[in-house]
């Protein structure tokens, strides 16, 4: 993102003061309580508009909270009287704050982010910026390949939201970066985010006992676990040198495969049903989507994680079906059916067929 200092030197920066965004949030708050727990960090800042529960300031441990909206110039007081070195913008809104609309969430996604980075740009104390991004940039087509490269660009523009945000947050980084090349400015393109604590979220789609699914089309869902989200965003304030990073957990699971693993009954219906009919099946689950859901559910969309091994370094400790099947613990779903049968009867048709074709061979 722009010529400069070599990564090499970017990298060897060592986090002092850190500025954590999303205070009273899961992962704002996490990402405050470690950094503040990591050696070599003397302080660490964590800010919201809204004041963290008492459970939540616990959990912070010896980070600072202030109070204080990232929309306002005020923020370079904050930023200039601490000597902020690290900034991690770690919270961004999926759907519109309630009670708001088109305008409120992007006031909140991409003009807060336009101040706080102007602040960072500004700032000679800065030296590093971690940005939490989403793979919905990438958008959800038939025209996609197997799994998106950090180089690639949708194939079919996206018209949500969310993603429509997360591309305009993405180019003011690289225009932060562009004018302030000593500052390693990182980009995280999280895939889905799944775990317990945001199984009320995540676990809407199987609330249902019975599962509309799209007729033909098996999308293939790579997650993230919620540990992992928070670990990579530490991880990076603590040494990415910048660029653009997808993220998600090791390899993925058919869309079939998931509802299956939740005790759920799979229904195949036509996209067009999909969209109308399976709104009515599910009630105020399927009415509750965003525009982009619905599409993930019918192409899903798969990541490249070349670069988050090699370059950033870091590993996941959850696969996608271990993030997945640690949702469906959280959530405390009651299964239709014991998913066990399920993988008994397909791994018994598989030892069927096998032994049909010479699958004795496999195991030479």
């Amino acid at each position: 993102m722009g010529s400069g200092p070599s990564s090499d030197a970017r990298e060897r920066h060592t986090p002092k003061v850190v500025l954590v965004t999303g205070a009273s949030r899961f992962f704002g708050g996490s990402v405050a309580s470690r950094l503040a727990a990591t050696p070599g960090v003397t302080r660490v800042i964590a800010v919201d508009t809204m004041t963290p529960s008492r459970e939540q300031r616990r959990r912070m441990g010896d980070a600072e909270f202030v109070r204080a909206d990232i929309r306002n110039p005020l923020i370079r007081k904050v930023v200039e009287a601490a000597g902020i070195d690290t900034v991690v913008h770690a919270t961004v809104l999926s759907r519109p704050p309630s009670g708001g609309g088109r305008a409120a969430m992007k006031d909140l996604n991409v003009l807060a982010t336009m101040q706080l980075l102007a602040v960072c740009q500004k700032a000679p104390s800065v030296r590093r910026v971690v940005v939490r991004s989403s793979s919905a940039v990438y958008g959800c087509s038939a025209k996609d390949p197997a799994k998106f490269t950090e180089e690639m660009s949708a194939r079919t523009p996206p018209s949500g939201w969310f993603a429509r945000d997360m591309i305009d947050i993405e180019a003011l980084v690289r225009g932060m970066a562009r004018r302030r090349p000593d500052i390693s400015a990182s980009i995280l393109r999280f895939a889905p985010i799944v775990g317990p604590r945001l199984a009320g979220r995540g676990v809407q789609y199987l609330r249902s006992p019975i599962t509309p699914t799209v007729l033909g089309r098996e999308a293939r869902l790579q997650l993230l676990h919620e540990e992992d989200a928070v670990a990579v965003l530490v991880h990076a304030a603590l040494r990415a040198s910048g660029g653009t990073v997808n993220v998600a957990g090791d390899g993925a699971l058919a869309m079939s495969q998931a509802i299956r693993r939740a005790g759920r009954i799979v229904v195949p219906v036509p996209l067009f049903l999909f969209r109308t009919a399976g709104r009515t099946l599910m009630g105020p689950v399927m009415r509750g989507f965003s525009g982009e859901q619905p599409d993930y559910f019918h192409f899903g969309c798969g990541l490249d994680t070349t670069r988050m091994r090699t370059e950033l370094g870091f590993t996941p400790r959850w696969t996608s079906v271990q993030a997945f099947d640690d949702l469906i613990a959280g959530a405390a779903l009651r299964p239709v059916f014991d998913p066990a049968w399920i993988d008994a009867a397909e791994n018994k048709l598989l030892g069927l067929i096998g032994a049909g074709t010479g699958a004795h061979t496999w195991h030479t």
